[in-house]
């Protein structure tokens, strides 16, 4: 597969064939997007406009904080919470609740700059995935190769390859059954897993081989989220 500036990255996260290469995707974005915004970004005015306006959701501000780049995150803070006391504590206050002021409060709280980023980041990477899909064997090769995309994914790309600017006819349909082949079949196998998983707690079946049903719990999870858990107990 010939490599370009745009296809390096989509190389990088489809390689492993270890998950959803969409959730490595985004975790990438996530991870040079919270960097890029503790970085020299910080400083320019026009960034810093976005992230006075925009904020940022309850995860991407715990990543930020975690980074323990404490200065850059009060210095963000500092102008951040200054537009809030503008919204909260509006200078032509009369004494009584302002419905525009509590609709912006209301829009603050329910966007954040890294997602809007991770989302303009996916939609780009989503185009080299279809072009390289559609024009590169070797890369449709290593697509169908990958374990599974999970649910969230699988509708995201689905939804965005038929939309404009996305694959259309022959290509289309070639895409959505690739695509539906790894999703499909790894959903056909947790279910399985999981019935499985069910059944060992039957007393006829005490002693018998629990097979890979061990980890069904989580892996459903991460499938149908996205995410993956950490805190479920095992058997």
């Amino acid at each position: 597969m010939k490599e370009t500036i745009c296809t390096i990255p989509i190389n990088d996260v489809f390689s492993p064939k270890d998950g959803c290469p969409i959730c490595r995707l985004h975790d990438m974005l996530e991870q040079n997007y919270t960097d890029y915004i503790l970085g020299a970004a910080m400083m320019e005015p026009d960034v810093r406009m976005e992230t006075n306006e925009k904020g940022f959701c309850t995860k991407h501000f715990h990543m930020m904080v975690g980074k323990g780049r404490r200065l850059q995150n009060a210095l963000i803070l500092e102008t951040h919470l200054e537009k809030i006391i503008g919204e909260l504590l509006p200078e032509n206050a009369k004494g009584k609740p302002d419905k525009k002021n509590i609709e912006a409060l209301e829009k603050l709280q329910g966007s954040c700059y890294v997602c809007d980023k991770i989302s303009w980041g996916m939609e780009h990477m989503f185009r080299t995935i279809f072009s390289s899909f559609a024009s590169d064997p070797t890369f449709r090769e290593l697509y169908e190769a990958q374990p599974f995309i999970c649910l969230p994914h699988y509708t995201m790309l689905i939804k965005s390859a038929s939309a404009k600017g996305g694959l259309k006819g022959a290509e289309l349909s070639e895409f959505y059954k690739s695509t539906a082949r790894l999703s499909g079949g790894y959903l056909k196998e947790l279910k399985g897993d999981v019935s499985h998983y069910c059944k060992m707690y039957d007393y006829r079946n005490r002693g018998e081989d629990w097979g890979n049903s061990r980890d069904s719990i989580e892996r459903s999870v991460e499938f149908l989220t996205s995410e993956r858990p950490e805190y479920i107990e095992k058997p």
